[in-house]
C-alpha cells in the first residue's frame, strides 16, 4: 500500500466514523430506565434495557423511569354518613416495563397528572364512601387496604404497578370536630360517673361485711357466754377485773358492784 493510498484509506475511515456519530447508531439507557423506540414516528415493539445498545441510525429512543416514584396529594371525599372528609393520601408506584410502549403512545410521558392524580382523587372517593366519618378513623387499617384495592383496580392505572399507600391524614370539617369533642368529654364524664358509682358500691358492701363481722362476733361471744354459765359467768368475769376499790359517792338507788343485798 502506497503512503498515497493509506492517506485515502485513513480519511474515509474518519468519515465514516463522523457520520456514524452523527447519526448515533447506539443507546446507553441508564440504571431503572427502560428505552421506548421510536422510528419515523411509529413506536417500535423493541424495549432498550438498562446498559449500551448498538440501534439503527433511524431510530429514536425515549427513556422511561421504572424505578419507585411518589405521589402525595390532596383529596375531597364524603364518608358514608356524609361527613365532608379531606385525605392526604401517599401512593408508592412505578411504572410496568412491559407497558412502556403503549404508556408513551397514551402519554407522551406525562402520566402522572393526566393518569396518576385522577386515578387516586377516584380510589379515595370510592374507599371514602364505604366507611363512616368515626371508621375512618377507628377501621384505618381496612380504609388503607380498600384505597389500595381502588386504586390498583382503576383502568388508568394498568400501566402502574401500585407498591404502597399511606394515609397521612384525615380532615373534617369544624362541626365534626366539635361533634367529636362533645361526645369524647361525655364518654369519660360517664366513666368518671360509673367508677363513682363503683366506688360507693363497694364502701356500701365493706359496711355491710363489717357489720356481719360484727353481728357474728357479738353472737359468737353469746354462745360462749351462755355455754358458761349466763349471767353468773359475766359476773365471774366482772369480778376478775374489779381493782378492790369502791366508789366514793353513792347514787340514791344504785348497788355496790357485786354485792347483792337480797
Amino acid at each position: 500500500m502506497t503512503k498515497t493510498t493509506a492517506i485515502v484509506t485513513s480519511v474515509i475511515a474518519a468519515v465514516v466514523f463522523i457520520i456514524l456519530l452523527a447519526l448515533s447508531p447506539f443507546a446507553l439507557i441508564g440504571a431503572g430506565h427502560r428505552g421506548v423506540v421510536v422510528e419515523f414516528g411509529q413506536v417500535q415493539d423493541t424495549i432498550l434495557g438498562e446498559g449500551f445498545h448498538l440501534i439503527n441510525p433511524f431510530w429514536s429512543v425515549k427513556e422511561y423511569d421504572v424505578r419507585t416514584q411518589k405521589i402525595e396529594t390532596n383529596a375531597d371525599a364524603a364518608s358514608r354518613d356524609l361527613q365532608s372528609v379531606q385525605t392526604t393520601i401517599a401512593v408508592n408506584f412505578h411504572v410496568n416495563p412491559d407497558s412502556v410502549q403503549t404508556l408513551f403512545q397514551e402519554t407522551q410521558g406525562n402520566y402522572e397528572s393526566t393518569l396518576v392524580a385522577p386515578a387516586i382523587q377516584e380510589a379515595v372517593k370510592a374507599a371514602t364512601s364505604q366507611f363512616t366519618a368515626d371508621e375512618l378513623i377507628t377501621k384505618r387499617s381496612e380504609v388503607k387496604a380498600m384505597m389500595r384495592e381502588e386504586l390498583s383496580n382503576r383502568e388508568a392505572m394498568k400501566f402502574f404497578i401500585v407498591e404502597d399507600v399511606s394515609i397521612v391524614n384525615f380532615s373534617f370539617s369544624d362541626s365534626f370536630n366539635t361533634a367529636i369533642e362533645s361526645k369524647v368529654r361525655a364518654e369519660q364524664d360517664a366513666l368518671a360517673a360509673k367508677n363513682k358509682l363503683e366506688q360507693i358500691k363497694y364502701e356500701a358492701e365493706q359496711v355491710v361485711v363489717a357489720a356481719t363481722a360484727e353481728a357474728e362476733s357479738i353472737r359468737i361471744q353469746a354462745q360462749s357466754i351462755s355455754a358458761q354459765g349466763g349471767a353468773e359467768y359475766v359476773r365471774l368475769k366482772a369480778v376478775e377485773r374489779w381493782n378492790g376499790i369502791l366508789p366514793v359517792q353513792m347514787i340514791p338507788g344504785s348497788t355496790v358492784p357485786f354485792i347483792n343485798l337480797k
